[in-house]
């Protein structure tokens, strides 16, 4: 058949699966713009305010979904907007395709200052991506278009992207589509490799697995819960891992609680993680003679400073379930993790009012509703204490650790699930990133309550410099009258000064459905990070930690 190159490229995302598009139109991308008006009845275009709120909503819509999501934006300025919300999209194992246009291909590396040209645009693309393709004629597009997505199925999943320049996508040309992506390209265990692995494990006095998102994008929680309960090993879940298996299991245990059990351990099982302490990438829970097996689709996971004494290349679900075949039933675990819970909740106790909000907010959310969590003090505590019954449903920006991603994200969210309760909970300070897109959640109805605690700060920032230098600088902000900006969107708006509050405002959200924006107005608040990182912060230190409610380890030897 005859088509321009914008037409094939919509024609192809439709034999992919596509149902929605993130993206911002523009001049370079009519011919794009147009392909997709013209097959409107199988997939939505999104339209946000801004391209990087358009890359953080598809990888929202992906991490939620498990669907690949896409975003498509214009060159040069737009693309480099959309690079925050891919950098985090890479960060996290997220399925994203990002289709950017360019400037007139005749005069591509020529330096000539055509609208929209930057330097480099291929390789700033490739700083956030695993891979990368160009269309230069349009017959070309249908094929580019199938092997991106053949990419993101390949191994492990982040994000992809594809260009084309504006004359590809306006030519015409007689073409045929490409047969869409089948098969889920996941990495098989090497059966060699599995045996060592249960050999080792055989061996080990007392295991334990730790989890990251590896897991939860492989959908492996069936087969951890599985492998584990042969094991009978405990579960310590990372981060980007909560939710692999639900809080409520009897060998689920948070970081905290892994703190108790890591010393007591000779043998840890590390599945879909990078096992890397984000503040000076140290090895996480080092712990003398402790033998490892390291289960990934990314082969870099186990590298320096990391030590491997097995290493499996593959699938996450796929190597659980093959060593879980491989091993034996072992007898009921020995560690009393009851004990270690109620240790870890102590700690907790003196986190407050972090602790009444997120439990407000536990109570308030189904168990299969999401939390989009961000980088304020109540989500920094909610790493901890807010559990987690159902994957894909607790959403964090991994270590990018991206201000300002929440609400875009679960923008994003809100579009792939729009049966499910979708909370976003943010700063005053990261919700400035993105509160125009007020107008996108308005615009489509998506059903979301967005959360703003309020302190008139960057609070952490504030937290962190007064820990390290006796003073704060730079941090104070002025916010507008959150009421007043609901009313100019058109969007519901609740006050919410205590968690009670934020509870009945919540579920009068979810029960009307739509948009919602709740103000919390806070104040200072005890800072948790020497219960979120191994190595606490300086103005941490000296904190008394109980001691280690399963006593002193046995030695290593």
């Amino acid at each position: 058949m005859k088509l321009t190159g914008g037409e094939a490229l919509a024609h192809q995302l439709v034999r992919e699966g596509v149902r929605d598009v993130f993206g911002i139109p523009g001049v370079q991308l009519d011919w794009a713009t147009d392909g997709l008006r013209k097959v409107e009845a199988s997939i939505r275009l999104m339209v946000g305010r801004h391209e990087q709120a358009a890359s953080y909503m598809a990888d929202g819509y992906a991490r939620t979904t498990g669907r690949v999501g896409v975003c498509m934006v214009v060159p040069g300025p737009g693309l480099l907007n959309a690079m925050a919300g891919l950098a985090t999209a890479y960060a996290c194992n997220s399925p994203v395709l990002c289709i950017s246009g360019d400037i007139y291909s005749p005069a591509l590396g020529k330096g000539l200052g055509l609208l929209h040209e930057v330097r480099g645009q291929s390789q700033i693309l490739g700083a956030v991506t695993k891979w990368q393709g160009r269309a230069n004629r349009p017959e070309e597009i249908p094929g580019v278009v199938s092997e991106a997505f053949r990419q993101i199925r390949a191994g492990r999943p982040q994000p992809v992207g594809i260009e084309i320049a504006h004359d590809v996508l306006s030519a015409s040309a007689d073409m045929e589509l490409a047969a869409p992506q089948t098969g889920d390209g996941r990495l098989r265990p090497d059966p060699k490799a599995v045996a060592a692995a249960a050999t080792l494990i055989a061996a080990s006095r007392c295991p334990v697995i730790y989890v990251g998102g590896g897991a939860i994008a492989a959908d492996a929680g069936a087969a951890l819960a599985a492998f584990a309960e042969k094991l009978q090993a405990p579960v310590v879940m990372g981060e980007n891992g909560r939710g692999a298996i639900s809080d409520r299991h009897p060998l689920a245990l948070d970081t905290l609680e892994g703190r108790a059990v890591f010393p007591h351990a000779d043998l840890c099982v590390v599945v879909g993680s990078r096992f890397v302490e984000t503040a000076q990438g140290q090895p996480a829970w080092p712990t003398g003679s402790m033998k490892y097996v390291y289960l990934n689709a990314d082969v870099a996971a186990w590298g320096p400073p990391r030590r491997a004494d097995v290493a499996l290349h593959a699938d996450c679900a796929l190597g659980l379930e093959a060593l879980g075949a491989a091993i034996g039933q072992r007898p009921p675990i020995a560690l009393e993790l009851d004990a270690v819970r109620a240790w870890a909740a102590a700690q907790m106790a003196d986190i407050e009012p972090q602790g009444a909000w997120v439990r407000a907010l536990r109570r308030a959310i189904p168990d299969d509703g999401i939390l989009v969590n961000e980088l304020t003090q109540v989500g920094y505590f909610a790493r901890l204490a807010y559990p987690v019954h159902a994957p894909r449903t607790f959403i964090g920006p991994g270590y990018q650790g991206t201000l300002g991603y929440g609400f875009p994200t679960a923008l994003g969210a809100a579009a792939g699930n729009p049966d499910k309760a979708v909370v976003s909970i943010n700063g005053d300070g990261g919700f400035g990133w993105g509160m125009q897109e007020l107008a996108t959640a308005r615009k489509y109805g998506l059903n979301i309550a967005i959360v703003v605690f309020n302190d008139g700060h960057f609070g952490n920032v504030r937290t962190l410099q007064e820990g390290q230098f006796g003073t704060a600088f730079g941090v104070e902000l002025v916010n507008p009258d959150y009421s007043t900006l609901a009313a100019a969107f058109a969007i519901p708006y609740r006050s919410a000064d205590t968690p009670e509050a934020l509870e009945a405002a919540l579920k009068d959200n979810f029960a009307a459905g739509g948009p919602m924006l709740i103000e919390a107005q806070v104040g200072r608040m005890p800072s948790p990070w020497h219960l979120l990182r191994l190595v606490p912060p300086p103005f941490a230190a000296g904190r008394a930690v109980p001691p280690n409610p399963l006593g002193a380890p046995p030695a290593q030897g």
